[in-house]
This record gives C-alpha cells, structure tokens and sequence, in this order.
C-alpha cells in the first residue's frame, strides 16, 4: 500500500515556450508545490521518477532525471529515473515509485510528469508524437498520425456495434463543462455555440475518418507532481498533523498490462472485448483492491484523448456492456451529478494532455477527490476513485485505484 500525501500541476492553458520557459522551468515550479501541498521537506524525499514521452523530441533534452536535479538542488544526490511509455508514461513513473516503496528500499518518493509541446507548430508536433506508434508500419499517409489511428479504432468499434454520433458530441460537450469548474483547465475559458457538438461541418469539422475537431484533446504543456509515501512514513506524517491515517489517500490497487505495438495487432486479438488486456488491467486493479468492480467506484479518471478512446475504455471498465457505453453516456450516468462521474476536472479533452504529465495528474485528483480536496470539481462522497490511463493506440494499460476514509 503506497499513500498519496499531496501534489501539484501546473496550469495546463499556459504556453511555457511563448513565456521563454521550457522543462527547467516547469520542474522548478510544480515539485515546490507538491512538496508545499504534501507538507513534505525536500530533504525527505529519497527517490524520483519522472514520466516524459519525448522531450528530446520537443526540445531536444533528455536525461530529464538529472535535469530534475538541476531545476531544484536540493534533491542533488537522489537516485531519479525518466520512464517512458507514450501517454501512460506518467503512471509507469507511478508504478516504479510505488515498487520501491513496497520494497522497503525508500520511504518517500517524489514522481513528476510533463511534457513541452506548444513550442513548435502543429505538424511537427503530431509528427513528433507520432514516435509512439510503430513509425514505419501504421499510419503511413496520415497527416496527423494519432487523429488516423483513433479514427480506426472508431471504425473497428462501428463495424462490430455500430457507432452514432450523438454520445461521441455529449462526451465532449461533457468535457468542456466540466473543464469549466477547473482553474487549472486548459480549456476554463472556452466557450462552443452548440452546433460546435454535431456534425457541422464548419463549427465541427471533420480531422480523420469519423472523428471531428471536438473528439480531440488538444496540444497542451504542463507539469504534475506527487509525493508518495510508505506506510511507515506516512504514519508519522498523519500523527504529527493529528490526522486520522484511515482518511489519507491511499493507492490499493493497480493494473498493468502491455500489447502488441501495432494498432491492426491488438485489434486482431478482441474477443469478448475489443481490447482484452485493457480490460485485464483494469479487473487486475480491481481484484488487488478488493473491489468487485465498478460498482464499488465512485468516480473515474478515464483516458480520452479522443472521444472513441473514453467511449471503448467505459466499456472496459465494466461501466456498459460491450457496445452500451454509448447509451451510458446519454443517460446522464457519466456526467457531474451522475452515478458514475467521469473525469469531474475535465479529463484529456477539457483539462489537457502534457502527455507524460497525465498519469500523474488523474493520481492526484483521484486523491483529492478522495480527500475531499477538489474544490470546485470535487464529487460529493467520493472515497474510491479509478483511474485508466492509456500510451499509443491502447498499447500500455495503467490502471489505479485510489480510496480513503471518511
């Protein structure tokens, strides 16, 4: 068992190159703020892991433990570690930190997760992104390679269910209202005339195959930062603050699970469900917290990088049979106030995707949701919270749970 103690992000509509701030920068800014909400001194943290897709790609840096060392020096001399695995890169840096607490090895361990993208234009940016598909081989001719190979998973999805497009535009209407609650939201202050959720063709327009420009997260920079703790430090920690150890997030259960690279691969092997050992992660997260199932959740940090992606991973998470999570999401069940509320801070589309930032953002507002910290997003009596991040074209499946008391 590894407790969440605090964190931070950073605000995730800004533009970090426009302001002559890159990587340094946003290190040096989100770990005093995590350090600061999780009431943690620098000098107790004995290890890091920082979660990153492609820094040397964006800005040509790698080895972005060390610079992690630079941006605050206080931490000179810790071991720190970069992991990498596409989107769910932040949560394989997660799942490392999480290791070497179980192991006894560490009581304290900072993760960080970013990403710098908005310093270059758009076609190298998906270009440069395009490294986490199997370059060569998927994708060829598109111009955006990740809008290409969403659009073929909605195609597989509308080939064996039939897909309409009403819950696709009620997912991402839901994102952008959401997205609204949230000071932190890259999206906080956009606004959509209603035709912008359908088929218009101007408002709406059509990127690859299927999906419109409102199925699709956006470029975004940003920072998050965690300080996770053993239970023995964790322990002392509560006692001092005169904290009640059963009310401090705490994570129960994970999930991870790997596929085949290539997006026509993993779609050769559905069966039950279209992406198998999506589903195995999550039940895998699922059985080593106990839980039955989505039943026992009260709130979900869903991966949607596009509106198909949180679609599929609904269905996988036990939320709507194969082929229902469409009529899940047009029952309201998924929205703020719902049964079952999905990405309450706006999730990839409203909130935003620094890639490697995001595993660890959905670990720390699953932990304030179950803490009751999250302010103006926060879900009334949540206290199990799931999260389902997912790198490349559902390759690397992470799932979390997260819980705490009352």
């Amino acid at each position: 068992m590894t407790y969440v103690l605090g964190g931070a992000q950073t605000d995730f509509a800004r533009n970090f190159g426009k302001e002559g701030n890159g990587l340094l920068e946003m290190l040096a800014e989100v770990v005093p703020a995590a350090l600061a909400d999780a009431e943690v001194p620098q000098q107790a943290v004995q290890v890091a892991h920082v979660g990153n897709l492609a820094g040397e790609l964006f800005t040509g840096q790698a080895q972005l433990g060390g610079l992690l060392v630079a941006a605050v020096p206080g931490l000179d001399g810790i071991p720190s570690t970069r992991h990498e695995a596409a989107c769910a890169s932040g949560s394989t840096a997660v799942l490392a930190a999480c290791a070497d607490l179980e192991s006894g090895r560490y009581d304290v361990a900072l993760v960080v997760g970013l990403e710098l993208m908005r310093n270059t234009d758009a076609q190298t940016a998906a270009s440069h992104l395009g490294s986490a598909a199997w370059v060569g081989h998927e994708a060829l001719d598109a111009k955006f390679p990740w809008p290409a190979l969403f659009a073929e998973v909605a195609d597989a999805y509308d080939q064996r269910y039939g897909l309409d497009r009403e819950p696709l535009d009620a997912f991402a209407a839901n994102a952008f209202a959401n997205a609204r609650r949230n000071r932190l939201a890259q999206t906080r202050d956009w606004s959509f005339p209603a035709a912008a959720f359908g088929p218009d063709y101007e408002l709406n327009p059509l990127v690859e195959g299927q999906l419109r420009k409102n199925d699709c997260g956006r470029i975004t920079d940003g920072a998050a930062a965690v300080l996770l703790a053993s239970p023995r430090f964790a322990a002392e920690w509560a006692r001092q603050r005169g904290v009640d150890l059963k009310t401090v997030p705490r994570i129960t259960g994970f999930g991870h699970r790997t596929a085949t690279l290539s997006l026509a691969g993993k779609l050769a092997s559905a069966g039950e469900y279209l992406f198998p050992h999506l589903r195995g992660a999550v039940t895998d997260a699922y059985a080593r917290a106990g839980l039955a199932g989505v039943s026992d959740v009260d709130v979900v940090e869903l991966h949607d990088c596009f509106t198909i992606t949180g679609l599929v991973a609904l269905e996988h998470l036990g939320a709507a049979e194969p082929g229902k999570g469409g009529e899940l999401i047009l029952s309201g069940a998924t929205a703020a106030g719902g049964a079952l509320p999905v990405n309450p801070g706006g999730g990839l589309i409203g909130l935003g995707h620094p890639v490697g930032a995001t595993g660890v953002r959905m670990l720390r507002d699953a932990a304030r949701q179950v803490a009751g910290t999250a302010e103006a997003t926060q879900v009334d009596g949540a206290r199990t919270a799931l999260t389902v991040n997912v790198g490349g074209s559902f390759t690397t499946v992470v799932s979390l749970v997260v819980t705490a008391e009352a």
